[in-house]
């Protein structure tokens, strides 16, 4: 039941990716070869490899993070407080900056991770941009030889399906459907490459993905028919 779970001991998280360059002309020919490869089933016949490569951040193999919020509770007593901070810039750093964070604070059993879909995106897209930058996988990320049970990950996604494997619900639906502020600012996920690359405006990055963070630990509460937070009572650090 997650209603006995400590909030205390989650850590609620969002990434934000983007191309690894640019454009499609900046990746090496044999690069190239493989992006048309790999998106040879999800490309229409009439759109090219290079048009396509704007979202080319969704794949790990191709994307990088850019932007890594987390958020997590500080209750005592009956006074809560829910702390977001955020790492961002070059993608080496944000991997080993989290990564510390995880081994340093988050590493006992009792500790979980959470997101929207952070199982089948977030965080294997983490893990495998540390494999890819030869950075240690933290053992909350180590999932090898761990029965499903075992596995320290929440996913409010998961959640919401109540077993049902067909079904999705984006992240700003279920925050409107649980009358949930909606996360969503003056850019969307598809938006973020550009305004990356483009308008080199990091700052609306981190604002985009803190707020989803937060909805995130808006949803997880309201699951548990607890009151949402209010604006007093989140810190960014």
């Amino acid at each position: 039941m997650i209603e006995k779970i400590n909030l205390n001991n989650i850590l609620f998280l969002d990434i934000e990716t983007v191309p690894e360059t640019e454009n499609y002309q900046q990746l090496d020919t044999e690069m190239q070869v493989l992006f048309e490869q790999k998106t040879q089933y999800q490309r229409k016949e009439d759109i090219s490899a290079e048009d396509f490569y704007e979202r080319a951040g969704i794949w790990a193999e191709f994307g990088k993070i850019v932007c890594l919020s987390v958020g997590f509770f500080a209750n005592k007593n009956d006074i809560r407080n829910f702390r977001v901070t955020s790492f961002f810039g070059e993608e080496t750093k944000i991997l080993k900056d989290f990564s510390n964070l995880l081994n340093n604070h988050f590493n006992n059993p009792q500790h979980l991770l959470c997101g929207h879909n952070a199982k089948e995106f977030d965080i294997p897209f983490i893990a495998r941009r540390m494999i890819i930058n030869q950075i240690a996988i933290p053992e909350k990320l180590n999932l090898f030889g761990k029965k499903p049970w075992e596995i320290p990950h929440l996913d409010t996604l998961e959640l919401w399906k109540f077993g049902d494997f067909k079904h999705y619900t984006s992240l700003k639906l279920l925050t409107k459907i649980l009358g949930i502020p909606s996360p969503k600012g003056d850019i969307d996920g598809s938006e973020v490459a550009h305004v990356f690359y483009v308008e080199q405006d990091i700052d609306r990055i981190v604002t985009y993905c803190e707020k989803d963070t937060i909805a995130v630990a808006q949803i997880f509460l309201r699951l548990r028919r607890e009151e949402l937070l209010i604006e007093e009572e989140i810190i960014h650090v």
